[in-house]
């Protein structure tokens, strides 16, 4: 028989595992998510992207402010699911909450865990220089991310992804997992493997100081931590443009077999040294525009040697 689920998760990330859970024929019983909040030019509420689609489903929503309270653990467990499946929800789950359904809360984290468990891992696997990722199916326990390892699947990271690319793949392949998984716990044969202590790391929340693009590394790491953080909150360094510094994002770069003074404009297709080797920027953003092709940029900002990048 197909579970009875409870279904947790805020962003788009989660919006892939929602519907291949529904489309295998698991009933969702509810949907937590985040509450709406003001976005865009007129500062209207604007619903979570789970929430989107579990009302274009017919899902019943939720979005508690706490569920700390007994009356958040008593409508929960009214709900009487036999687990929940939790995506990127963004609010911790109190043990009455992890108790509750009788076959246990099920968390979908982007890494292969115990490496890079917390709040960043697809940012802090690409700057790290990481050559693979996954995405791993846990039983959720109160540490943080130190549950009981139900199932994982890696995928590799190339130096031409961007944290963007790198998401939108883990997203699909979380949905597929959590599939296999919620099977295989209907059946009764999801078997359960304790996290080792080797290898594990944290993956911290992104800080905007850490955006600044330092020229003064290798070129790889400086692609790399260009890639981790684009889109968002976006790696940026600044260049004279009619006599002002300006901000700008790089958000794609390839490494190319050039050097030069660490920070320099190589040649006019935005080439740019690093310590060793150098980069070549694809694509940018300037602070008040639109992302574009470099080949677009420097139509209207032509950039060549001596320009520095700052």
């Amino acid at each position: 028989m197909p579970l009875r689920l409870i279904f947790m998760g805020t962003p788009d990330f989660a919006v892939p595992t929602l519907l291949e859970l529904v489309a295998h024929g698991h009933e969702i019983a509810a949907v937590y998510t985040r509450a709406a909040k003001p976005a865009g030019r007129g500062m209207k509420l604007q619903p979570t992207p789970v929430e989107q689609q579990a009302r274009r489903l017919g899902i019943p929503v939720l979005t508690p402010a706490t569920l700390k309270t007994p009356e958040a653990s008593e409508q929960f467990r009214g709900h009487s699911a036999d687990a929940a499946v939790v995506v990127a929800y963004g609010m911790i789950l109190p043990q009455a909450i992890l108790d509750a359904p009788p076959l246990g809360c099920f968390n979908l984290h982007a890494s292969l865990l115990p490496r890079w468990r917390g709040a960043a891992p697809i940012n802090r696997a690409i700057m790290a220089g990481d050559g693979e990722t996954g995405v791993t199916v846990m039983k959720m326990d109160a540490g943080l991310d130190t549950g009981d390892i139900a199932m994982a699947e890696p995928m590799a990271i190339t130096d031409a992804m961007t944290a963007a690319d790198v998401h939108d793949a883990l997203a699909r392949l979380g949905g597929d997992l959590m599939v296999r998984a919620m099977g295989a716990l209907e059946r009764g044969m999801l078997q359960l493997t304790k996290q080792g202590d080797q290898g594990v790391t944290y993956a911290t929340k992104i800080e905007k100081a850490e955006a600044r693009i330092d020229w003064n590394q290798p070129a790889r790491a400086v692609l790399r931590h260009i890639h981790g953080l684009s889109p968002f909150p976006g790696a940026w360094c600044e260049l004279a443009i009619e006599g002002e510094q300006v901000r700008v994002k790089v958000l794609r770069c390839a490494m190319v077999d050039r050097s030069g003074v660490a920070g320099e404009v190589l040649d006019d297709r935005l080439a740019v040294a690093c310590r060793q080797g150098a980069i070549r920027i694809l694509e940018l953003q300037r602070a008040g525009k639109a992302p574009m092709k470099s080949a677009d940029f420097l139509r209207g900002t032509p950039l060549k040697p001596p320009a520095r990048l700052g």
